[in-house]
């Protein structure tokens, strides 16, 4: 395979991981680097089974949502519990990817900056096209998809204020 060349732009690009994602995620850094991206790793930086998957979610998610990196790489046995636990960070928006088309789109479309990768899920070189699809991605930021990111962070600003009116929901 021949080196991938680097992106347009440099991103600043955390990485985390549970025991179950450390060796995906620990073989996917370099090729984030090899990219022209800079690297921080937020953890786990030493094989722990006993490590727990929200806790480095929530380094991650805080690290996009405060801009201290740009994009984020998260990953866990499924991506499931990642992706639900980074979502609860405000200005963090994980999407589990399985598929390059995802990862693109999401960025493009939804204005994604947490890749959430499942490791029993996705095989390494599938993994390292859609890490590339990812961070080559930038939001369009076409009319549409800029309404529809406002309603997000409305969401998020309702919640963060506990004024989200859970009673409206149908029982």
């Amino acid at each position: 395979m021949s080196r991938p060349e680097p992106s347009a732009e440099r991103l600043i690009v955390a990485f985390g991981s549970d025991h179950a994602g450390f060796d995906l995620k620990r073989g996917l850094m370099p090729l984030a680097e090899a990219l022209g991206h800079e690297v921080v790793d937020l953890g786990n930086c030493v094989l722990d089974p006993q490590d727990d998957y929200p806790d480095f979610a929530r380094a991650v998610g805080i690290a996009v949502a405060t801009g201290e990196a740009q994009r984020a790489v998260l990953v866990c046995g499924s991506g499931v519990g990642a992706s639900i636990a980074v979502n609860k960070v405000p200005g963090a928006r994980g999407a589990v990817c399985h598929d390059t088309f995802s990862a693109r789109q999401g960025v493009e479309d939804d204005d994604a900056n947490v890749l959430v990768l499942g490791s029993r899920v996705i095989g390494v070189e599938l993994a390292r096209e859609v890490v590339r699809a990812f961070l080559a991605a930038r939001f369009s930021h076409a009319e549409r998809h800029e309404r529809r990111l406002a309603k997000v962070r409305s969401i998020e600003a309702e919640a963060s204020s506990g004024a989200l009116p859970v009673s409206e929901v149908k029982k």
